[in-house]
């Protein structure tokens, strides 16, 4: 359809109208203000065309989605009794105002991927006695997070990616107890790691990427209680975050660690609202060395990434306990050492990058058993020896392993110099072992013996003078040589005559 449906005219008693998925062009008309104007609950005009919204005449409106289409201009205010407001993927651009705050029934509200601006509204932080879902993603809020989140916050998805939000993270998020899903990523944060978000008994999805977050992971406390224990995607890449890898988190990452068979009722992260209608977290990740945004989170991805950070030492051991884990990324830090063979206990990885690192030794040949193994990139490192062969390794090119001069073999130009073991004694083809064998350690008491035999022979002779035995012995030899040329001549002689 191009337009609102005629046939609508005059139903002052409708419930619900969902139009979405359609070609609807241009503005909601003036007389849809009079279809259930005191009776519609649910509006669905996503999907479509739509480039202008004066404002929302339904005063009992729950649900709303205006998602996808072409809408600009200052954000509307919807009704107090708003339940789910959804204006992502539009136009809207100016500052929120706090007159939002009015919904008190508000449940999910998702801004994202718009042009809004200004400081994210303060009162968003008392909405969280009702509100679940929060999504401002890729506008341009400033200023800081709200610094007040209540007590009994009920949020599971709050996601400020892509914004220009700085200053440090507010400990009152802790307040919010069943956080799922917190993304942070893209902003200018400037602050240290938050060890205390590890606290969340329910945080899955932690990203915090792309800020000016620094400092080290090491963990000073020395309670034993475990710090993310549900984590399953853990995304602190491209801050300046140093010191050495935290081996107190990975050890806690039990939702990683295939201690139980994780089942999940859910196939996707996300929430329902009153009506049962169910809307999934989305989240943006580099997977496979490529940027993706996830429209869905699927319960059982494990990721890992760590990347353009200022680690340094070693990968420890432990990271083989994680082997839930599809993808891990340590590219573009100071790591240094050997790729630990534990990673081949990583029976579910999908893709490893440990890229642009100064990591030394050989690749250990038990990664080439990974059976879902797709991408890999250890380039530029100080890797040596042959690459595995088989299986999966196969199917990797030159640009895996570029930037290692001491690598050889198949797919590099570089052959490796392995010598060959000698072919078999041709009397061993039956089966039987050989009579002689010649080796090294034959061949070396030979010359051994020898040498002082004939040391010993010298010694006689420059004893003795001329010993009878070895002139006689010598002078035979003569003989019978100067017999032999004779005979020789003798006979050669004869046939020129004939």
């Amino acid at each position: 359809m191009s337009e609102f449906p005629q046939f609508l005219k005059g139903l002052k008693s409708l419930e619900r109208l969902d139009l979405s998925c359609n070609k609807i062009e241009g503005k909601i008309p003036q007389w849809m203000q009079e279809v259930g104007n005191g009776s519609l609950t649910y509006l669905n005009v996503s999907h479509n065309s739509l480039t202008e919204v004066e404002h929302f005449p339904w005063k009992n409106i729950e649900v709303l989605d205006l998602s996808s289409n072409f809408i600009s201009g200052n954000l509307p205010i919807p009704a107090s009794t708003i339940n789910v407001f959804l204006i992502s993927n539009n136009s809207f651009n100016g500052e929120v105002s706090s007159l939002i705050c009015n919904a008190t029934y508000l449940q999910i509200l998702d801004l994202s991927h718009n042009y809004l601006s200004g400081t994210i509204p303060q009162c968003f932080g008392n909405l969280s006695y009702s509100l679940e879902f929060l999504n401002l993603k890729k506008n341009k809020f400033y200023g800081t997070i709200p610094p007040t989140f209540a007590e009994g916050c009920q949020l599971s998805n709050l996601n400020l990616n892509g914004n220009l939000l700085e200053g440090p993270l507010t400990p009152s998020i802790l307040n919010c107890r069943g956080l799922e899903v917190l993304d942070l990523g893209n902003n200018k944060i400037n602050d240290t790691f938050p060890h205390w978000l590890g606290s969340l008994p329910y945080l899955q999805v932690l990203v915090l990427k792309s800020n000016h977050m620094h400092g080290s992971l090491r963990v000073n406390s020395s309670k034993s209680s475990p710090f993310f224990s549900k984590i399953q995607i853990f995304d602190l890449s491209s801050n300046y975050f140093s010191g050495p890898l935290p081996v107190r988190y990975i050890n806690s990452f039990n939702a990683i660690i295939n201690l139980k068979k994780q089942d999940s009722a859910r196939p996707y992260m996300g929430v329902q609202d009153f009506t049962s209608a169910f809307y999934a977290y989305s989240i943006g990740i580099v997977m496979k060395g490529r940027d993706r945004e996830l429209v869905k989170i699927f319960t059982m991805w494990m990721i890992i990434d760590l990347s353009n950070n200022q680690f340094e030492g070693g990968i420890p051991n432990v990271i083989g306990k994680l082997n839930l884990l599809k993808g891990f990324n340590l590219s573009h830090n100071n790591l240094n050492g050997d790729i630990p063979t534990s990673i081949g206990n990583l029976t579910s990885l999908e893709w490893l990058d440990l890229s642009s690192n100064r990591l030394s030794g050989t690749i250990p040949n038990r990664l080439a058993d990974l059976p879902f193994l797709s991408s890999l990139n250890v380039s530029e490192n100080q890797l040596h020896g042959q690459i595995p062969q088989g299986k999966q390794f196969n199917t990797f090119g030159n640009d895996s392993y570029e930037g290692n001069k001491g690598l050889c073999g198949f797919p590099v130009s570089k052959g490796c110099n392995i010598i060959e073991p000698a072919p078999p004694n041709v009397l061993e083809k039956d089966g039987s072992k050989p009579n002689i064998a010649f080796g090294w350690k034959v061949v070396l008491i030979g010359y051994g013996c020898g040498v002082v035999f004939g040391m010993f022979v010298g010694y006689v002779v420059f004893q003795t003078g001329k010993p009878k035995w070895l002139v006689n012995l010598v002078e035979n030899q003569h003989e019978k040589r100067q017999r032999r040329k004779s005979k020789k001549g003798n006979r050669s002689s004869r046939r020129r005559r004939i």
